[in-house]
C-alpha cells in the first residue's frame, strides 16, 4: 500500500488545527492550483488607460547633490560662508562650484555638469520638492524602492510587474542592472510576499559590469549573465531534464498544497529555460550601429560602462521588459565634492542624453517613463571644507516621457535648498504617481497578506496631478 508521506510541518498543522484546518487547506489548494495553472506574467489590463507602458529607472545610489545639479539657488552663492542653522548651528553655507544656465524653450535651470541632458530640457519634469523620512542610506534607499524601511516589502518593480504582467514571456519582466549589495541589497528588487516570479533579475553588480577590458574601459564591461547556456546539453536534452525536475516539484506542490517557494522554483525554471534563447542575443550590443554606440558614449573610457547599460535598457524596453533599473553608485560626497561630482556626472551625462534621444527617435519616449534620482539630496551647508552631508528634507528627481508634464520645474525648496516648501512630494506620493502613469490605482493594486490587503503606498500617498500631463 502506498500512503502519501506527510512532512513534519504538515503533520503538526493537521494535529493542531483538526477538521477546521482540513476545510481551509481544501480552499487553499484550490486557490494555489488556480494560480499555478495561470500564467502569472501574462499581460494584464491596467485599472485605466495609462500613458506609460514601461519604466526605466536611473537610480543614483548615495544621494546626489540637488543644489549642484537641478535645483538652482542663487542666494546660496551670495550667502556662501555664512552660518546656517535654526537654533542649532549646522555649518557654513557652501556655494555650488558649478554654474547654472537656462535651457530649452521651457528655460529650465540645469547645472553645467549636465550639458548633454540639458539639451533635452523640454522633455524633463524636474521635481525639486522631494522628501523622504530619514537621511540614512540603508533606510532611505530601501524606502525609495519598497515604500517602507522597517519591514520587508515588495519593490516598486515587483509591484509594477504584478500589476501589468510582461510583454515578452521569454524575458524577465523586471531587470536590474548593477544593483548595490548594500543598502538593503536584494530587498530593493525583491518580491517579498508577492509570488517569487515578480522579483527582479539581477545582471551585473555595483562592483563591475561584465568582463572584456574591465569595467569602464573601452571595449570592456560587456554585460553577462551566468549560465545562460549549457555547453554539455542541447535544448532537447535540457527540456527532458527540466521536465523531470518539474515533475518532482509539482509532486511536492501537490503534497504540500500551498508552497509558494515551490511555485517560485517551478516558474523560475521555466523562465530560465526560455531565456536561454532570447537573452544572449538581446544583450549582444555588437548588432547596434557605430553611430548608436557613439551616441551612448560607448568606447569612451568615461562613459563606456554606463553607456552600455543605457543601451541595454533601451533594448530591453523595446523587447517588452516592463521595468528596467540601472544603478550608478558613488554619490555620497561628504568630501571632494567638485572632483567627485564632475567624475560622476561626466560618466552618465552623455549616456542618459543618448537614451532619451534614442527613445524619441523610435517613438518610444511617449510611453516609456524615464526616472532619474537617488534616495535623498545633500545639505546646502558644508561638511568639512569641500563636502555636503545627507538631506532628506528637500531634494531633486526628474522624470521624462510616459505622460509626465514635460518642460517644467515642479515644487521648490527654500532659498538655500535645505527643505521643500512648495508642492512637497513624499516617497509615497512619488510611488502613487508612477503607478498612476502606468494606469494603476495605487489604492487598488493590492495583495492579501497577513490578514490585510497590502499595497506599495501602505495607507498613504497621493497622485501628484501637477506633473501628470
Amino acid at each position: 500500500m502506498n500512503f502519501p508521506m506527510l512532512s513534519r510541518r504538515a503533520a503538526l498543522k493537521s494535529a493542531s488545527a483538526g477538521f477546521g484546518y482540513l476545510a481551509f487547506a481544501g480552499l487553499s489548494a484550490f486557490a494555489a492550483d488556480k494560480e499555478v495553472k495561470a500564467n502569472p506574467l501574462a499581460p494584464k489590463s491596467p485599472h485605466f488607460p495609462g500613458k506609460a507602458k514601461r519604466v526605466i529607472f536611473l537610480c543614483m545610489d548615495g544621494g546626489p547633490s540637488h543644489v549642484d545639479t537641478f535645483d538652482y539657488k542663487p542666494k546660496l552663492a551670495t550667502s556662501s560662508g555664512q552660518s546656517f542653522g535654526d537654533g542649532f548651528r549646522r555649518g557654513n553655507l557652501l556655494a555650488s562650484p558649478f554654474a547654472f544656465k537656462q535651457h530649452g524653450k521651457s528655460g529650465l535651470w540645469i547645472s553645467e555638469l549636465f550639458p548633454e541632458v540639458a539639451k533635452h530640457a523640454d522633455d524633463l519634469c524636474i521635481m525639486n520638492s522631494m522628501q523622504t523620512d530619514l537621511p540614512n542610506h540603508p533606510q532611505a534607499f530601501v524606502q525609495m524602492h519598497t515604500g517602507v524601511f522597517n519591514f520587508k516589502r515588495p519593490s516598486l518593480g515587483a509591484w509594477t510587474l504584478y500589476g501589468l504582467g510582461t510583454q515578452n514571456a521569454d524575458l524577465p519582466g523586471f531587470i536590474t542592472l548593477s544593483p548595490p549589495a548594500n543598502n538593503g541589497g536584494p530587498n530593493n528588487y525583491g518580491a517579498a510576499f508577492l509570488p517569487a516570479i515578480y522579483q527582479g533579475t539581477r545582471i551585473g553588480t555595483s562592483r563591475g559590469f561584465g568582463g572584456g577590458g574591465g569595467p569602464g574601459q573601452p571595449g570592456g564591461g560587456e554585460a553577462t549573465v551566468a549560465n545562460t547556456k549549457n555547453p554539455r546539453r542541447g535544448a532537447a536534452a535540457q527540456r527532458l531534464q527540466l521536465d523531470f525536475l518539474q515533475s518532482l516539484n509539482k509532486s511536492a506542490l501537490d503534497r504540500e498544497q500551498v508552497a509558494p517557494e515551490v511555485e517560485g522554483v517551478i516558474e523560475s525554471y521555466e523562465l530560465a529555460f526560455r531565456m536561454q534563447g532570447a537573452l544572449p542575443d538581446l544583450m549582444d550590443l555588437k548588432t547596434e550601429s557605430a553611430a548608436t554606440r557613439s551616441m551612448y558614449g560607448i568606447g569612451d573610457r568615461e562613459t563606456d560602462e554606463f553607456g552600455k547599460q543605457c543601451l541595454l535598457a533601451r533594448r530591453f524596453a523595446e523587447a517588452g521588459v516592463r521595468f528596467i533599473e540601472i544603478t550608478k553608485s558613488g554619490w555620497d560626497q561628504h568630501r571632494d565634492l567638485k572632483n567627485a561630482m564632475e567624475r560622476n556626472c561626466g560618466g552618465i551625462d552623455k549616456p542618459i542624453a543618448g537614451l532619451l534621444a534614442d527613445l524619441k527617435s523610435r517613438d518610444m519616449l511617449k510611453d516609456t517613463l524615464v526616472i532619474w534620482g537617488g534616495e535623498f539630496g545633500r545639505t546646502p551647508y558644508a561638511q568639512g571644507t569641500d563636502g555636503r552631508d545627507h538631506n532628506a528634507k528637500g531634494y531633486s528627481m526628474w522624470m521624462a516621457g510616459g505622460g509626465v508634464n514635460a518642460g517644467q520645474m515642479f515644487g521648490k525648496t527654500d532659498d538655500f535648498g535645505y527643505e521643500a516648501v512648495e508642492n512637497k512630494i513624499h516617497t509615497h506620493d512619488w510611488h502613487a504617481t508612477i503607478l498612476h502613469l502606468l494606469g494603476l490605482d495605487h489604492t487598488k493594486l493590492t495583495y492579501r497578506y497577513a490578514g490585510r490587503d497590502m499595497r506599495l503606498t501602505d495607507v498613504k500617498g497621493n497622485v501628484v496631478k501637477g506633473i501628470v500631463s
